[in-house]
């Protein structure tokens, strides 16, 4: 069972996951997730209840990918597997441009269209979802989430647990603290408190119509 992945998860983000898991030649066998409202994931059977792990991990399946978008159940949901003996394996797109100087962490999401640059590194479990950008020397933390076509430039640090809405734009040098919640769309040209929300929309009348 070398290319068999179990997957947490059986929503959305594991439903792109486990295609991209798919595209780099790992066979998923099944989901597990906290409800069987829905048999299958993207043709995956889902198991309800963290009780399967152990059962699987017997079976002789040992590779597994969270994918849960939530920040804090990913991590929490991630330590449990890895305390029963469990292996994290990532979830690379294809698509995806990954600069050879980077470091990639263990249980990574990274998405079709990404781009990370020189010399990034991207804790474990962080999700780089689709069309982002990571521009050189930045830091993204354990389980952090950087939503569809942000863009970071040189320098950012993200910190642990931090969720960065979709569209979101940082200028270099900025400091996003842990567990600081980023609404979408916005331009961060301040560093960002550990545990806050912000949400910091720049709007410009140009000119009136009619």
């Amino acid at each position: 069972m070398n290319n068999s992945v179990i997957v947490l998860g059986g929503g959305g983000h594991a439903k792109v996951v486990i295609e991209i898991l798919r595209s780099t030649g790992y066979d998923v066998s099944y989901c597990i997730a906290a409800s069987d409202d829905v048999p299958y994931c993207v043709g995956v059977p889902v198991l309800c209840g963290d009780h399967h792990l152990s059962r699987l991990l017997d079976a002789g399946h040992s590779k597994l990918f969270p994918g849960i978008g939530s920040n804090a159940v990913r991590g929490r949901a991630a330590e449990q597997a890895l305390k029963l003996g469990y292996e994290l394996v990532n979830a690379v797109s294809p698509m995806a441009s990954i600069s050879p100087s980077s470091i990639i962490g263990k249980g990574v999401a990274i998405m079709g269209g990404v781009i990370v640059n020189a010399e990034s590194r991207i804790e474990d479990l962080a999700i780089i979802n689709t069309g982002a950008t990571v521009d050189h020397d930045c830091h993204v933390g354990f389980s952090a989430h950087v939503a569809p076509q942000c863009a970071l430039a040189g320098n950012v640090k993200v910190g642990d647990f931090a969720f960065l809405g979709i569209g979101t734009k940082v200028i270099p040098e900025i400091v996003i603290g842990e567990n600081a919640l980023v609404g979408a769309g916005s331009i961060i040209i301040r560093d960002v408190p550990p545990s806050s929300k912000v949400i910091n929309r720049m709007h410009q009348i140009v000119s009136q119509r009619g």
